[in-house]
């Protein structure tokens, strides 16, 4: 999903860096073929991880700062952000327990393939059944009640990515999904669901668990690529649309129809929380407008499709999209040989017009006495071949090539390069 696949996924800029994460790369493909110890014992292959930190609702204070700095005396860290890269070490901290401390985001990516996001809400502000029915047979995705606060852990293990990626740029793309959830929009967790999918965890007639999930957002298709969910089973889901409702946009009037339902004692609380300046109000609020929307809301009733149906139907969209690009490759193919035609034609026709003078410049070619002489008077050879073909002046043409031949007997590398001429 990219500049520089969007900002994303860029080469690392050191050489020395790209050596290392290539030569990883190469041995991947034969590790497999040898045992592990082996290969470790053998290879101290260089290892790249990246590790990247938001706290959106509460800024970090001094003595946050301070108490991360104690982990990593390289890190970048600002009062909303912490963020590392380890090529040798490894870091010291746990990133699960800085998310239930201090942050809302968390991104963690390796160069062997691995892959972490994890996402932090104030509990009160999702349901938790809702989410909980798109993960219960979904192994690389928990959720994790831990005192106030609700935590979505997904990771990835030895995923085949062959990028050069240094983590860069994907926290930030990937950050919007966690404002969705609050309002409502629980796509991230269909696409969780769906990589499952992709897994073949779940029996073909299994339902899923929201009628669609189209159009797909920024956000939602970095999820996608991130987690390299199969693009085909993700188009298919996305054919239809989610639900309207899912995620309104608030309005002044919706606002204030949502706060007049609120009980007295609600409001008193939600006021004071504001006075004391906790910064989860807002999204208190917010996420309760988008419930009352819901409720209020008339939604169409849509027929839920199978695992099986999703796995044909993205299978058909696989098969119409290689169709589609190998009649593109062909057409480019058609294209490259039309030129080439055209320019071979325009080439021999100016040959033709040179006459001897095509064959002085032979003569000088050979006298160079290198490769490229040998190789530009050979192919003025075969361009006057195929003049002569055309002119049925072969037998001249044969006459003149013996004596090109004779006259230049001992020079072994460009007779060489007649002899494949035929």
């Amino acid at each position: 999903m990219r500049q520089a696949k969007s900002g994303f996924s860029s080469c690392f800029q050191s050489p020395a860096r790209q050596d290392r994460i290539w030569t990883w790369t190469i041995a991947k493909q034969w590790v497999k073929m040898i045992p592990s110890e082996l290969f470790q014992a053998a290879v101290p292959m260089s290892e790249y991880q990246y590790y990247e930190f938001q706290a959106i609702d509460r800024p970090l204070s001094a003595a946050d700062r301070k108490a991360l700095r104690a982990l990593s005396t390289r890190a970048r860290i600002t009062t909303s952000s912490f963020v590392n890269a380890y090529e040798w070490g490894d870091f010291k901290g746990d990133p699960a327990k800085l998310m239930e401390a201090w942050f809302d985001l968390h991104l963690y990516l390796s160069n062997w393939g691995s892959r972490r996001l994890m996402i932090r809400w104030p509990a009160r502000t999702v349901d938790r059944r809702l989410l909980d029915a798109f993960l219960g047979e979904v192994e690389t995705a928990e959720l994790r009640l831990v005192g106030e606060n609700l935590i979505l852990d997904i990771a990835f293990e030895e995923m085949d990515i062959e990028d050069c990626d240094d983590g860069s740029g994907w926290l930030a793309a990937l950050a919007p999904l966690r404002a969705d959830v609050l309002s409502g929009d629980l796509r991230l967790f269909y696409l969780i669901w769906l990589s499952a999918v992709g897994a073949e965890v779940f029996d073909p007639d299994e339902l899923e668990p929201m009628p669609g999930i189209g159009p797909m957002s920024a956000a939602l298709d970095a999820f996608a690529e991130f987690f390299n969910i199969d693009a085909d089973l993700v188009a298919a889901a996305a054919e239809r649309p989610f639900d309207p409702h899912a995620a309104m946009p608030l309005s002044s009037e919706a606002v204030r129809t949502t706060i007049s339902s609120i009980q007295d004692e609600e409001k008193a609380d939600l006021l004071l929380r504001l006075f004391e300046g906790d910064p989860t109000v807002t999204t208190d609020l917010r996420a309760r407008v988008h419930r009352h929307l819901r409720s209020e809301a008339e939604v169409q009733p849509v027929e839920a499709r199978t695992v099986g149906e999703l796995q044909t139907r993205a299978s058909a969209i696989r098969h119409a999209r290689e169709r589609a690009l190998a009649e593109a490759a062909a057409i480019a193919d058609r294209k490259r040989e039309a030129e080439a035609k055209r320019l071979r034609r325009r080439r021999l026709d100016a040959l033709a017009k040179r006459g001897e003078n095509v064959w002085r410049e032979i003569e000088a070619e050979i006298e160079r006495g290198n490769a490229s002489g040998y190789d530009k008077a050979a192919a003025l050879l075969l361009d006057l071949r195929a003049i002569a073909d055309e002119k049925n002046t072969s037998e001249d043409f044969a006459r003149r090539l013996r004596a090109v031949r004779e006259r230049h007997s001992r020079k072994g590398r460009f007779i060489e390069r007649l002899n494949k001429l035929g």
